[in-house]
């Protein structure tokens, strides 16, 4: 497969793996971590997972050092999420020990397809739960299956870490206020496509999505947080239907190494004209530089990037943050596991 595959050139997307590991909750416990080589999986026609969208899944990577480590970067954090992901839409909380074990069993199983270091590829981790029981009242699931999943993924830049434009567009919200915006399931990214789509069509890269309630605050910005660097301080929004990025609270620990301040506070769409740095921050991309952001509703044009290039802070931010996943830079904050 080394042979095969063309590390250098790898887009971000799936591409089949040897294994697959999979844990089976039921009785009100979970049972034995399977190991599978299977792509597919079986459900019952009134599994609860189609019927009322009982599915939540989490997305963090692994990295292979210069030393040839291989290191996965914050798996705690993600077990946290997934575990509130699953409590908030009524489902079995996969446990932290599991969780870990899990992960590292099927980055182990799959070395192979870790790329190879100056890459720029990773590989990619999934982790999936769904409800499986058969039923067409409404109400929680008895049974869940939980599945990770792993791909080796190139960097998210096709056309390398440069500035994309994004717009804002108040026709669509991505969630409802109090809705399920924090936790991270199948749903919002569903509920997502359209504006998406036509962001796209118009030549965007993202929308910028505004407070559900208000339509006053900028909120999340696609599947991605939204940050900005304004006078020396790091900005991001503070909101009750956005997702906790461990990406954003990776880059504001590293903010605050960095000498800045750090706020987590409302930002109104006005404010934009005064900012001098922004980017879309997550898993798959780490930090995406925003160019200019466009208000399609008003006509006005926040120009973020002077001159067509990342802003200094966003880029230092991005170059530490991979530098520790990578193994370049010293990981102060322990937030990497190498594989054994």
């Amino acid at each position: 497969m080394e042979q095969e595959l063309d590390w250098k050139n790898l887009s971000f997307g799936y591409r089949p793996t040897d294994y697959n590991v999979r844990c089976l909750y039921k009785d009100g416990k979970w049972g034995e971590i399977e190991v599978s080589q299977s792509e597919e999986v079986n459900l019952h026609i009134a599994a609860t997972c189609l019927h009322y969208g009982q599915e939540i899944f989490e997305g963090l990577k692994a990295f292979r050092g210069k030393d040839g480590k291989i290191r996965v970067f914050r798996l705690e954090e993600n077990a946290r999420r997934i575990a509130d992901s699953a409590k908030g839409i009524r489902m079995a909380p996969i446990t932290e020990e599991l969780f870990r074990e899990m992960v590292l069993k099927v980055v182990k199983l799959n070395e192979r397809f870790v790329p190879p270091y100056g890459s720029g590829a990773s590989l990619y981790i999934r982790p999936l739960e769904i409800g499986i029981s058969a039923q067409v009242g409404v109400k929680p699931a008895t049974e869940y299956l939980f599945i990770i999943l792993v791909t080796p993924v190139g960097p998210y830049f096709k056309t390398g870490f440069k500035p994309t434009n994004i717009c804002i567009m108040r026709q669509y919200d991505r969630v409802a206020p109090r809705g399920t915006g924090v936790w991270k399931v199948g749903g919002n990214y569903a509920a997502s496509l359209t504006a998406g789509e036509h962001a796209h069509e118009l030549g965007y890269s993202a929308v910028l999505y505004l407070d559900p309630k208000e339509k006053k605050y900028l909120d999340e910005c696609g599947p991605a947080n939204f940050i900005a660097i304004k006078d020396g301080v790091y900005i991001t929004p503070a909101s009750d239907s956005i997702l906790p990025s461990i990406t954003n609270k990776s880059l504001m620990q590293l903010a605050e190494d960095m000498g800045l301040k750090v706020e987590r506070r409302h930002i109104t769409v006005e404010e934009l004209a005064e900012v001098q740095e922004a980017a879309a921050v997550g898993t798959a991309a780490v930090a995406s530089p925003v160019g200019r952001i466009d208000d399609l509703d008003t006509g006005v044009k926040y120009q973020i990037s002077k001159d067509g290039n990342p802003g200094p802070v966003v880029t230092k931010l991005y170059q530490t943050l991979q530098g520790i996943q990578y193994g370049d830079l010293p990981d102060t904050h322990g937030w990497c596991t190498v594989v054994e």
